[in-house]
């Protein structure tokens, strides 16, 4: 092995035609070593990684291919972010009043929204999502369901070039909208399945909504779907007090301790919250290999109780498989992935008044290549070589904030968030450049967006509502 890493595997995907160069950068590659290349340079061939190394050198050898200069920048892989609504909420953001009572935000403001979200509504509010993380260095998203129209979602997802998971909300509860029993949710998931494959830049998953709005039979069929596919499943489970109670008061015992009974747990499975867990389902979750979404700031933003029954670090700590997240547009609000690094490791420092505990270094991990190991794709995304898909992100370090230049993971998580970045490319495909999404026709976007949003509060029969007076002062 050479001192940037190479070895003869990676020499001889060096040979073909590469089509890109992002050259002199300061290059995070998350490798098992962990190296930072200062100066380095990443090239890509279609949509893969074929070489990371020496600027000089490659520079040299692919003096054909297209530059992005990236000297006085830092170049990490793309982020990743476990849990994302990009339907329901886009189109509503910053609309749902934070002084609700316990269920008022889901049942009279969600349900009613979702219920009048047309196909139209759906690829709007994913194209705008997805734009939003990418400009943030959001390079794939598990999305975390959609009710009715999943196609559309996904044709967001390719509009504007992010990589996601897709998948179709399952329940068989009497009396929700889009419910249905056990056997015909099931088909639905599979039609998802057939209609996005795996290994696209949009692939389906099977997911259900979780929480108590799924039978044991849809729940074990889930998984068993999920397992004979070779795909994941995601659900929501016990973000509050609420599932472990309803599970004990059916069941006699806690979801994590249900779902293991039932067969459910496994690799496959990435689990929605999992705040409020015991000691058991702690076990549970770590010896069964199930991976967790955590999203701290939907919870502190919603007072759901992550700083006095999260044990997500010890989690992490204990070697589980924990992924970040930032959950919706009126919980985590915004999908910047640093941002969620930073608030991670400063509840886990907190919690035990320990400054030795859970460092930076840890943090920009579950936000790339532990983060990729939690969804199952860390042979494809997570980190920054040859052979890996090119998810790349290029942040601008010549702002102030990064200015005089410090160790880069305590700057990236401590020192910065992704308003810094500055380029990114997803496939091998340039979706944002200098700032500006290079994918959608943003202007007229805005104006879709905002007549779409008026039109779906219409027809949810919701009148948002403004803390302070507005006055017409045209």
């Amino acid at each position: 092995m050479t001192p940037s890493g190479r070895n003869p595997l990676e020499a001889a995907a060096g040979a073909q035609t590469v089509d890109l160069l992002i050259a002199g950068g300061d290059v995070v590659t998350m490798n098992p070593a962990r190296e930072v290349l200062v100066g380095g340079t990443v090239a890509i061939a279609g949509k893969r990684i074929t070489d990371v190394g020496g600027s000089a050198e490659l520079r040299r050898r692919y003096a054909e291919a297209q530059v992005i200069d990236a000297r006085g920048c830092v170049v990490t892989p793309g982020m990743i972010n476990a849990h994302q609504h990009h339907t329901g909420d886009p189109l509503v953001k910053s609309c749902i009043p934070d002084l609700l009572p316990p269920g008022a935000s889901i049942f009279e403001w969600s349900v009613p929204i979702h219920g009048a979200h047309t196909g139209d509504d759906d690829e709007i509010s994913a194209t705008l999502g997805a734009l939003a993380s990418l400009r943030l260095g959001v390079t794939t998203a598990i999305e975390a369901g959609t009710v009715a129209h999943p196609d559309r979602a996904a044709r967001g997802f390719l509009n504007a070039g992010l990589r996601a998971t897709i998948g179709r909300w399952g329940w068989d509860v009497d009396g929700l909208p889009y419910s249905a029993p056990a056997a015909e949710s099931l088909d639905l998931q599979r039609e998802v399945l057939d209609s996005w494959p795996q290994g696209g830049l949009v692939e389906g998953w099977v997911t259900l909504v979780g929480h108590d709005l799924a039978s044991d039979e849809l729940m074990a069929g889930a998984a068993d779907l999920a397992r004979g596919r070779g795909t994941g499943l995601t659900m929501h489970m016990s973000p509050t007090s609420s599932d472990p109670e309803t599970y004990l008061e059916r069941t006699g015992r806690r979801p994590i301790a249900h779902l293991a009974d039932l067969g459910v747990l496994g690799e496959h499975l990435l689990i929605g919250h999992g705040v409020w867990l015991d000691d058991e389902e702690i076990e549970l979750v770590l010896s069964s290999r199930s991976a967790i979404a955590y999203c701290p700031w939907a919870y502190m933003r919603l007072g759901q109780g992550v700083t006095g029954h999260g044990r997500h670090a010890e989690i992490i700590e204990r070697g589980g498989r924990v992924a970040l997240g930032c959950d919706a547009d009126n919980a985590g609000d915004i999908p910047d992935v640093l941002r969620t690094a930073a608030l991670a490791a400063a509840i886990a420092r907190d919690a035990r008044v320990d400054p030795e505990r859970f460092g930076a270094d840890l943090a920009f991990e579950l936000a790339t290549i532990r983060g990729a190991e939690a969804i199952g794709m860390a042979d494809r995304i997570g980190s920054l070589e040859a052979g890996k898909l090119a998810d790349v992100v290029v942040h601008d370090a010549t702002t102030f904030n990064w200015t005089p230049r410090g160790d880069v993971s305590l700057q990236l998580v401590w020192g910065t968030d992704g308003r810094t970045v500055r380029d990114v490319v997803v496939d091998g495909r340039v979706v944002v450049r200098d700032g500006v999404c290079t994918t959608v026709d943003l202007d007229a976007l805005r104006v879709e967006a905002r007549s779409s949003a008026d039109a779906l509060l219409a027809r949810a029969g919701i009148t948002v509502p403004h803390v302070w007076p507005h006055i017409d002062a045209s």
